[in-house]
């Protein structure tokens, strides 16, 4: 019998096209990432923006989280969203913060880039537009984490704090599935000095150049992919159960995912997971 394939497909969830990764497929758990289409936003947020904070129509961005919410199956109240700060904090979920962060920015969970629960029927939300948005899956253990990653965050090592947040929780790490979203792409990132010292410090010089490479006019291109894959397999994930995205954010009619560096404003896409009971 032939292996299964465990490439990310887009897929039709209720109104919405979107990405999901065929290894989640067999747990009890839903995941997907939601694209730019499906939703009814409009001019530089065309159509589907999840952001509050990115100067949209608060009335079309919940309508939006409507509709991702009802490709989950779920309702608007069960998601939780947090106010990202490209660092390390990980907040436990419990069925205490069901809705926080849905209809407005003050009571979504501060200064928190990796969410992590063991309770079914709440749906963990992290936003993105270039970043990398990771969803982590044990399911021995069933604890679900979903992450938000920029440079700061790779190089602060999210990843390792979700994980060892989920190990807390009963996860063998080498037991955990990784879904790796889509993000900017390595031959478009271009960053400066300052992050690729980062990556030095976080990877070693030997190490940094798996992930970091020049780019012919003093500066860098660094691959978020890559390094959140090295983060992961640090933490004690298995290579066999690390599945990428490699689907890169770009311009509207480039890309189905939004990308800050190609246009601004623009709006926010998600990756979105809940256990199921």
């Amino acid at each position: 019998m032939a292996a299964p394939d465990m490439r990310p497909d887009l897929r039709r969830r209720g109104a919405l096209d979107v990405l999901a990764w065929p290894a989640f497929d067999e747990h009890l758990v839903d995941v997907l990432v939601t694209g730019r289409q499906g939703g009814v936003s409009a001019g530089p947020y065309e159509s589907l923006n999840l952001g509050l904070h990115v100067g949209d129509s608060t009335a079309a961005v919940l309508e939006n989280r409507r509709r991702t919410a009802a490709a989950l199956g779920a309702d608007l109240g069960d998601l939780v969203f947090c106010n990202q700060s490209h660092g390390r904090n990980v907040h436990v979920v419990t069925a205490a913060d069901r809705g926080r962060g849905t209809l407005s920015q003050d009571d979504a969970i501060a200064a928190t880039d990796a969410l992590v629960t063991t309770e079914p029927g709440i749906g963990l939300v992290v936003m993105v537009a270039d970043c990398v948005p990771i969803v982590l899956f044990d399911p021995v253990a069933r604890v679900l984490s979903c992450v938000h990653a920029g440079w700061r965050g790779t190089v602060a090592r999210v990843c390792q704090a979700a994980v060892e947040a989920m190990a807390a929780l009963g996860s063998d790490p080498a037991g955990i599935i990784a879904g790796i979203g889509p993000a900017i792409s390595p031959d478009r990132y271009q960053v400066g000095n300052e992050v690729a010292e980062a990556a030095r410090q976080c990877f070693g010089a030997r190490g940094a150049q798996d992930v970091l490479r020049p780019d012919g006019t003093g500066k860098w291109l660094f691959d978020l992919w890559s390094a959140n894959a090295i983060v992961l397999r640090d933490a004690g994930l298995r290579d066999g159960s690390i599945h990428l995205a490699a689907v890169p954010t770009g311009p509207a009619g480039a890309s189905p995912f939004f990308s800050d560096r190609a246009a601004r404003p623009c709006g926010r896409f998600a990756a979105v997971a809940r256990l199921l009971p």
